[in-house]
């Protein structure tokens, strides 16, 4: 398997406004995005790739900006891998709203001549997906061979397919869910507060004072970090360990290596990822519920996708998008005897999973994109 080599992001800058769920518009925005692989005569071979909370377009090969840094999927996307190159156009777009590249809270407004900050709107998954679409066209591209993503990068996928079914053949959702269950909206907003209650977060308007709310990002990272990981996975890496090897009898100084561990990630966080980005996507997450506009009845939600083609993969020890969660997908698709495969994998790493090597779970990927190939061949 090789690797991609050094990848160069795009921009492509939208002049017609976009409409937003939120009763809002958004003119003038800009997506950053990279493609890896060439596209067919017929562009009949593209797949998009959703990211995920604090990932980006740099899916796969190395930044161009930062040579030793690896794309968030790297193991998965390139030349002889499970969704491989040679065969597929693949393309990765950072979301609205981020804060690596595309249009964002970190922006000027040009109706202000200001930073955006607090004042960005509030931007859903099914926005993200809309943007998607017209970049996608733009590319030249009318319908997708298939788009793919993990965890809030599966509910985008969900949504193409509730949104643009006809515009794309093949969804593969991994470690996601129809919507968030309570406990998981409460994480979120546990995360949330942390940061809107840091003193340097001045009602989101922190750029124009030249602060960076950075103790509420570390609390908000540790926060969700624990929720990725499982029970059993936090137990064999790090269990009971002490960080010194004796009892310090502190209560604010680290005494456990998950303590370090837990402060090295959310430092590590604040240094590169921006709070009001935090808190447009913590919202996104908690807002996606297809079932919503019918009464909570997913297999009426998903009558549109009656034409696409679904796999499903779940993680047995992720208790954060449990398999539980993809099942109830798995039961609307079927009650609409639309085609759907599904894999549950008995893994220990938690929701983090999806992101690691598994070859059980690359395995299915890598024979799933075969039939997909062949039907692209054919």
């Amino acid at each position: 398997m090789g690797s991609i080599g050094v990848v160069e992001p795009h921009q492509m800058n939208f002049r017609d406004a976009l409409p937003l769920q939120c009763g809002a518009s958004l003119s003038d925005y800009t997506l950053v995005y990279e493609t890896y692989g060439r596209l067919n005569a017929d562009a009949s071979n593209a797949v998009l790739v959703c990211h995920a909370l604090n990932a980006s377009h740099h899916v796969a090969g190395m930044h161009a900006g930062a040579p030793r840094s690896e794309g968030w999927w790297d193991n998965l996307v390139g030349p002889g891998k499970p969704l491989d190159t040679q065969r597929f156009f693949v393309i990765g777009v950072n979301n609205l709203g981020s804060c690596f590249g595309s249009t964002g809270p970190m922006h000027v407004n040009p109706a202000t001549g200001r930073t955006w900050g607090a004042d960005f709107p509030v931007v859903t998954v099914e926005d993200w997906v809309d943007a998607q679409a017209r970049l996608v066209r733009a590319l030249g591209i009318e319908r997708l061979a298939a788009v793919i993503g993990g965890s809030l990068g599966g509910m985008q996928a969900l949504a193409w397919t509730l949104r643009h079914p006809a515009r794309v053949k093949h969804c593969i959702a991994v470690a996601t869910a129809p919507n968030l269950s309570a406990q998981n909206i409460a994480f979120n907003e546990v995360a949330r507060r942390a940061i809107t209650t840091d003193p340097e977060f001045h009602g989101g308007h922190y750029y124009e004072r030249g602060v960076v709310p950075a103790r509420g990002l570390r609390v908000a990272r540790m926060i969700g970090h624990i929720t990725y990981l499982s029970d059993d996975s936090m137990e064999a890496k790090f269990g009971r360990e002490l960080r010194n090897g004796a009892l310090g009898y502190t209560t604010q100084d680290i005494e456990f290596q998950i303590e370090s561990y837990l402060r090295h990630q959310g430092d590590k966080f604040s240094e590169y990822f921006d709070a009001n980005t935090y808190l447009l996507i913590t919202r996104a997450l908690d807002y996606f519920d297809p079932a919503g506009a019918f009464g909570g009845d997913l297999a009426a939600a998903f009558v549109p996708a009656r034409d696409n083609r679904f796999l499903l993969v779940s993680f047995t020890t992720d208790w954060r998008f449990a398999p539980a969660r993809s099942r109830e997908i798995v039961k609307a698709l079927v009650d609409n005897r639309i085609a759907v495969s599904y894999a549950e994998i008995d893994a220990p790493h938690g929701h983090d999973a999806f992101l690691l090597d598994d070859a059980r779970y690359h395995g299915i990927l890598r024979a799933y994109f075969e039939r997909v190939a062949a039907e692209v061949a054919a």
